[in-house]
C-alpha cells in the first residue's frame, strides 16, 4: 500500500532506494541540488511509532544518503528536517547545504539561506528533464 506522502512526492517515479520500510525520493522542489524525501512505508504518523526494523533500517539508509549525496554533488552538510504538519506519515526533508552555488545540467543551483535553515519555500526551479537528470545522476553514485 502507498501512502499519501509516497504519492505527494511522486513515488514510484522519483524512487532513489526503495526498500521494504523506507523510500528514498527525490523531492520534487529542489530546495538545494539532490534535496530528497525519506518516507516510512509503515502505516504510522509519529516517529515513536515505527518499528524496530524501521529504526534499525534508518541508520543504514541515511548512511547511503550522506555518502552518495557527497559522492554526487560534493555537499558541505545536511539537514534532515521532519516536519509532518501538512504530510502526517513519518518522513523526513534531506536537504543537502553548499557554501557555495553549483551547477548541474547547464542550470545554477543556490542554497538561497545558507547558514541559516533550509526555507522548503524557497526553491531551485527544474524542470521535468532536469529533475530526471538529477535522479539518474544520484542513481550513478548510489553505493
Amino acid at each position: 500500500m502507498v501512502n499519501a506522502t509516497l504519492s505527494k512526492f511522486g513515488y514510484p517515479d522519483s524512487v532513489v532506494e526503495d526498500g521494504p520500510r523506507w523510500a528514498v525520493l527525490l523531492r520534487p522542489g529542489q530546495i538545494t541540488l539532490g534535496s530528497l524525501v525519506l518516507v516510512c512505508k509503515e502505516p504510522v504518523h509519529s516517529f515513536s511509532a515505527i518499528s524496530p526494523l524501521a529504526l534499525a533500517d534508518l541508520g543504514e539508509l541515511t548512511g547511503h544518503i550522506e555518502r552518495s549525496l557527497q559522492r554526487a554533488f560534493a555537499n558541505e552538510k545536511i539537514n534532515y528536517l521532519m516536519l509532518m504538519m501538512v504530510d502526517p506519515d513519518v518522513h523526513f526533508h534531506v536537504i543537502p547545504r553548499y557554501a557555495q552555488e553549483r551547477c548541474f545540467n547547464g542550470l545554477v543551483f543556490n542554497d538561497q539561506n545558507w547558514p541559516n535553515p533550509p526555507d522548503l519555500s524557497r526553491i531551485n526551479e527544474v524542470d521535468d528533464a532536469t529533475r530526471e537528470a538529477i535522479r539518474q545522476h544520484l542513481l550513478s553514485h548510489w553505493e
